[in-house]
């Protein structure tokens, strides 16, 4: 193995380093949205396909845990889970910027096809897994997503 494939699994420290310097410079939800929403996310999808990923995933999860509060992590999946993977597809009426109207999809392909869509919805479940479990605010709550990837899952056998 090279040193270079070695050194892009551990990218994740240059990227917490770097969300310390989003939160001050532009906010705990641009913060939460770069790290946990982008960053977190590619993580765990390389972490699948490569052991080398795998084995940094619970170093990158514990310094994400050391940088946000366990409450502040719950209420960003909440949110996440409310307006990515529950919400409906109609537009927001609400929206200010016509030009987010023109294609809705195009920075989310999963939702035109099914089965990235289930790995999505399982992929989400098992971030929030991963976060909360050292968490004393969650206990085993099973969330709306949860509920709805199990039902899909069985309802397939």
């Amino acid at each position: 193995m090279s040193s270079s494939t070695t050194e892009f699994q551990r990218i994740w420290i240059d990227q917490c380093a770097a969300t310390e310097d989003i939160r001050d410079h532009f906010g705990l939800s641009n913060a939460l949205d770069y790290l946990i929403g982008e960053k977190l996310f590619s993580f765990l999808r390389a972490a699948e396909q490569d052991p080398l990923f795998a084995a940094e995933l619970p170093d990158f999860i514990r310094e994400i845990q050391r940088l946000f509060t366990a409450e502040v992590i719950r209420d960003y999946l909440d949110r996440m889970e409310r307006t990515k993977y529950l919400a409906p597809l109609d537009p927001d009426p609400e929206m200010d910027d016509l030009d987010e109207l023109d294609d809705p999809d195009e920075d989310e392909p999963w939702l035109e096809n099914p089965v990235m869509g289930a790995e999505e919805l399982l992929r989400f479940s098992r971030v929030r897994q991963l976060l909360q479990r050292n968490g004393s605010l969650y206990g085993s709550r099973t969330t709306g997503v949860e509920r709805g990837a199990r039902g899909r899952c069985s309802a397939a056998n």
